[in-house]
C-alpha cells in the first residue's frame, strides 16, 4: 500500500448545482475506478469537505465513464447570487478532492504509471 493524493490516479471536473457542488471523479483505469467505487465513500468526501459541505453528499456511479459523481448539498453558502464566498461555484472543489490522500494498493499504482 501506499499513501497517494487522488490526483495520481484519476483527474476530476466541477462545478455548481444551486446551492451545492458538483464534483466528478474518473479512475485512470478500470482496476482503479472498481478501487475508488469500493473505497471513495460518500462518508470520506463529506468528511473531507467539513468545512464547506453542511448538507448531504450523495454519490452516482458511472461505470461507462469508469466515474463516480458527487453532489455536495449546502457548499455555497447560498449559490451564485447570493454569497460572499470566493468560490461561488465550486469550480476548485475538484482540486480539493484531488488532494485527497488514500492509502492504495501497489499492484493498482503500477497500472497508472
Amino acid at each position: 500500500m501506499a499513501k497517494v493524493k487522488l490526483m495520481d490516479v484519476a483527474i476530476a471536473r466541477s462545478g455548481d448545482k444551486g446551492d451545492g457542488s458538483n464534483v466528478g471523479i474518473k479512475a485512470r483505469t478500470p482496476a482503479i475506478y472498481e478501487f475508488l467505487k469500493e473505497n471513495l465513500t460518500t462518508e470520506r468526501v463529506k468528511a473531507h469537505f467539513s468545512e464547506i459541505c453542511f448538507g448531504d453528499v450523495e454519490r452516482y456511479d458511472l461505470p461507462n465513464l469508469q466515474a463516480l459523481n458527487f453532489i455536495l448539498e449546502d457548499s455555497l453558502g447560498g449559490g451564485g447570487t447570493e454569497t460572499l464566498i470566493m468560490d461561488a461555484q465550486g469550480k476548485v472543489h475538484s482540486l480539493a478532492l484531488l488532494h485527497m490522500e488514500m492509502d492504495i494498493p501497489d499492484a493498482l499504482l503500477a497500472e497508472v504509471k
